[in-house]
């Protein structure tokens, strides 16, 4: 008889099934993370003071791992971003430490940051932080620029609520009880019978 699973560990079993299976080749790594850079910069062209911070690292390249993943990451003069190179040694390296797919979703949702090792250089480690506590993505205006400005409200409006209640049913550990029905027991002024 089998032992029953809780769903992170069905989820982690999942994922770790799926990536020895679908171990996709070098080109679709090398395109998702060239997408991964895109959109990073896209980011950063909306913070000035992020630019200027990356542009005092030009040339420094920062790889970060999880499970089989890695990206290195190099700041170029422009205050943006690129695929560092492979043959120059990583002036910094961070590595996710929790490999449990399903630990960090639940930890994302909270809102929580993930523990992560860091090892290298520690004024590149301490603008790579700046950047993490103080950089966002702005989708409302994103959305604007293709829809108006009422659409992308309401749609990001509808993304916060969402958000938000996922973060209380992650936070509850599960649904609410059921609420008491009115004039049910307890209730002031109702007369039993």
């Amino acid at each position: 008889m089998a032992t029953p699973t809780s769903p992170g560990s069905f989820f982690d079993q999942l994922f770790e099934r799926a990536g020895k299976l679908l171990q996709p080749p070098g080109w679709v790594v090398e395109e998702a993370q060239r997408r991964l850079v895109l959109a990073l910069n896209h980011v950063l062209q909306q913070e000035p003071e992020a630019q200027a911070r990356l542009k005092r690292q030009t040339g420094r390249v920062v790889e970060a791992h999880w499970r089989v993943f890695s990206v290195r990451l190099q700041a170029t003069p422009a205050g943006l971003l690129d695929l560092g190179p492979i043959t120059q040694n990583p002036d910094l390296t961070v590595t996710v430490a929790d490999e449990s797919p399903f630990s960090l979703l639940q930890s994302a949702v909270r809102g929580e940051k993930p523990t992560i090792r860091i090892v290298g250089d520690v004024q590149l480690a301490s603008e790579v932080q700046w950047l993490v506590d103080h950089v966002r993505w702005d989708m409302e205006e994103d959305l604007a620029r293709i829809f108006g400005d009422a659409p992308a409200h309401a749609v990001a409006s509808a993304a916060r609520r969402m958000a938000s209640a996922l973060r209380g049913f992650v936070g509850r550990g599960g649904p609410a009880p059921a609420a008491e029905p009115p004039g049910g027991p307890g209730t002031p002024g109702q007369a039993g019978g």
